[in-house]
């Protein structure tokens, strides 16, 4: 095993040296092999049902019971909790957690810019609607509620309307590789906090220093959707000045 033939992915636990060790390969790996039982979840069954949440490097997620006694891991995120019946789901050969409970456990994700850029890509699987997520995240109870409520807010459903077909990639975070012309802002009431303002401003300088045009978007706009789809949308199709 300490030939070049084998490449070691956690205790006990080796791969051909020709595998390309994605998320996926490394998720198969503990959750058949060094944890038999345990469920993926988070990022990891994120990946499974095919959205881009995790890198090859990236810990991977699962789930076994309250009462498992399982060691620490490097490369593995562990979590000792109950799943209901409905929320583990066999796929493709794997044990994951079903949609829904898949997008509540990206929602509760640190920092929130993450959990919000996590969901919207889960989202665009179309594997959950927006509003059975929110729902359930409105039922939701636990030390993580408030984070799950906030990822999948309002702005989320204004975000899933700019991906409609004729409105080109919609980017959530500033510098994503996806080759998107401008950037949708939410100005929340924070935003006038004066220990905001400064932030927002970096923020904004960037944005434009990437060639972005920015549109800003109110709470009040949330209930026109439409209106904010149809600015986005002259803005892509107007062209730049030289």
């Amino acid at each position: 095993m300490r030939s070049s033939a084998w490449q070691r992915l956690f205790p006990d636990v080796y791969a051909c040296s020709t595998v390309e060790l994605t998320h996926r390969v490394r998720t198969v790996a503990v959750v058949r092999l060094l944890f038999p039982g345990a469920v993926a979840s988070g990022r990891s069954a994120a990946c499974w049902w095919g959205a881009d949440v995790a890198g090859p490097d990236d810990a991977v997620d699962c789930t076994v019971p309250p009462g498992a006694h399982h060691g620490v891991v490097a490369g593995v995120r562990l979590r000792r909790r109950h799943l209901a019946a409905d929320d583990v789901i066999p796929w493709k050969g794997l044990t994951v957690t079903g949609p829904l409970r898949t997008v509540l456990d990206l929602a509760a994700l640190r920092p929130p810019d993450e959990a919000v850029v996590a969901v919207d890509q889960f989202l665009q699987l179309e594997r959950v609607s927006l509003a059975d997520a929110r729902e359930a995240g409105r039922r939701s109870t636990g030390r993580d509620c408030r984070l799950v409520r906030t990822a999948l807010s309002p702005p989320t459903a204004s975000r899933s309307r700019l991906r409609r077909p004729g409105c080109g990639s919609c980017c959530t975070v500033p510098g994503s590789p996806v080759p998107s012309r401008i950037a949708v802002e939410y100005d929340g009431t924070w935003h006038g906090d004066p220990q905001q303002v400064g932030k927002d401003r970096r923020r904004l300088n960037r944005l434009t220093a990437a060639g972005r045009r920015v549109v800003f978007v109110t709470a009040a706009d949330l209930h026109r959707p439409d209106e904010v789809v149809a600015r986005a949308h002259v803005l892509l199709t107007t062209p730049t000045s030289a």
